[in-house]
């Protein structure tokens, strides 16, 4: 369920807002549709009320009076005019209260008992003192009753209304009276007739959407600026320094927003682009002296001081090409080509197989783009960390759903789960000493992270069940 509900800011707020709207809109519907069925009903009760009481005066000649429930009262005007006008011709059935004497309260198959409505009409009868033996009460289809339909045909013809304003059913009431039944009719409005209670929540459903589509306009002024601030900001993490300044959009607030973004972009870019002047200034200061002193070194008669003092000066040299390095990953402005890295795999393992050492490969063909310079050094530090404190060296090429893998693995001591993490800082190194031969400079590993940055991936390390490392470049295809 929760994987199908919006996991942007401008699709929940939407979907939050236009559910309370609906919610709010269905229940203040479903209540008008009651209260408008509750004034119709009061009005049928009433109109049968009405003509009951009317019937008993034509029958008996008495006054007609009778206390209505609170309510419309639809039928009070017309059984007036009716009244004054006096019975038809026959004196079976008179216009106004619609009014017929049966020996029986004859009901059909299609008929549809009405006890609440019915209970409520005996206690509006009772409440005027119009005591029955009997009372019924059902609701009929007009295409049943052949006195509705010559009384709705009247009806229409007289006020201009079409088959379509006319109720499709009648209420139909009897009440017994000495040896016979006297019955009445009333057609029935309900609200929303051919809808239902459905009526309001359509109304609620059109509202809602309605009143969302706004909401989204209003919204997304707001929440589109954010996103763009999103990519914006996930860019200058790739690529740091060289992204343009954002255009500032939407509100003030979120203007702000992206104008102190702009200023900090701006300044960390700075500040990168100022250390690589810096590292780049102090690596030609310093390899300057460096090469001065290598040829000062050469002068020197005690062959075994002398080669100390070269392994040092070339210690400290190929210490500086990596800090080097590790500045420069990244500031290439050249675009990544498609490459096939089981190739690129293959070339930096005959590097280390010419040299004498054991390397094995295993590798698919998996083509991805690819800086392929920086690619290869940071696959050549993984396999030279492997040779080092493992003695030989697996190198593996695949794919992992989106991702392309390069895998080096190692049979060496592996290294404590707690250090793991710590093991791709700058300068830390997996052996004690500071042994340049058997230790390194402790730049490897966070070369070999920084180029899978560069490319988008990430660095992975684990140790392997059986023994050993295996560490993974894992880069998008």
């Amino acid at each position: 369920m929760r994987r199908f509900l919006p996991k942007s800011l401008l699709g929940q707020v939407t979907l939050a807002i236009a559910l309370t709207l609906f919610l709010v809109q269905g229940v203040n519907g479903y209540l008008g549709w009651r209260i408008e069925k509750q004034r119709v009903e009061t009005a049928l009760v009433n109109t049968l009320s009405l003509r009951l009481v009317a019937s008993q005066r034509v029958r008996q000649a008495g006054p007609l009076t009778v206390e209505l429930q609170p309510g419309p009262h639809p039928a009070l005007d017309e059984s007036r005019r009716e009244s004054r006008r006096g019975p038809r011709r026959g004196g079976r059935r008179f216009a106004g209260t619609d009014f017929t004497r049966a020996e029986s309260f004859a009901t059909l198959a299609g008929d549809r008992p009405l006890p609440e409505l019915q209970q409520r009409l005996a206690e509006t009868l009772r409440d005027n003192g119009h005591e029955f033996e009997n009372i019924r009460l059902v609701e009929r289809s007009v295409a049943n009753d052949p006195v509705a339909q010559r009384f709705l045909e009247r009806l229409a013809r007289r006020r201009g209304l079409t088959e379509r304003d006319l109720p499709r059913t009648i209420a139909i009431a009897g009440v017994r009276q000495g040896d016979g039944w006297d019955v009445v009719r009333a057609p029935v409005y309900r609200p929303h007739e051919h809808f239902g209670p459905v009526f309001p929540l359509l109304r609620a459903a059109l509202l809602t959407l309605l009143l969302s589509f706004v909401l989204w306009l209003v919204l997304r002024r707001i929440t589109g600026p954010l996103a763009q601030l999103t990519r914006q900001t996930e860019d200058f993490t790739r690529n740091p320094g060289k992204g343009r300044p954002m255009e500032e959009a939407g509100p003030e607030d979120v203007r702000r927003l992206i104008a102190a973004h702009n200023a900090m972009e701006a300044r960390i870019g700075a500040m990168l682009d100022e250390k690589d002047v810096m590292l780049g200034a102090i690596g030609h200061d310093l390899k300057t002296p460096l090469a001065a002193l290598r040829v000062r070194v050469e002068g020197v008669a005690d062959e075994v001081a002398r080669a100390r003092m070269v392994d040092s000066i070339e210690d400290i040299t190929l210490t500086l090409d990596e800090i080097l390095a590790l500045a420069r990953v990244g500031k290439s402005d050249a675009s990544p080509e498609r490459t096939d890295l089981a190739a690129l795999a293959a070339g930096v393992v005959e590097e280390f197989e010419d040299t004498g050492d054991s390397v094995a490969l295993e590798a698919a063909r998996v083509v991805a783009p690819v800086h392929l310079t920086w690619l290869k050094r940071g696959l050549r530090n993984l396999v030279s960390n492997a040779l080092r404190y493992g003695g030989d060296a697996r190198v593996v090429v695949a794919t992992e759903g989106q991702e392309a893998v390069l895998r080096v693995e190692d049979t060496g001591p592996g290294i404590p789960e707690h250090r793991i993490a710590d093991m791709m800082e700058p300068f830390t190194r997996g052996e004690a000493s500071r042994n340049r031969a058997t230790g390194g400079a402790g730049l490897g590993l966070t070369l070999a992270r920084a180029v899978a940055e560069q490319h988008g991936g990430s660095l992975v390390l684990a140790n392997r069940p059986e023994g050993g490392l295996v560490a993974e470049l894992r880069l998008p295809l």
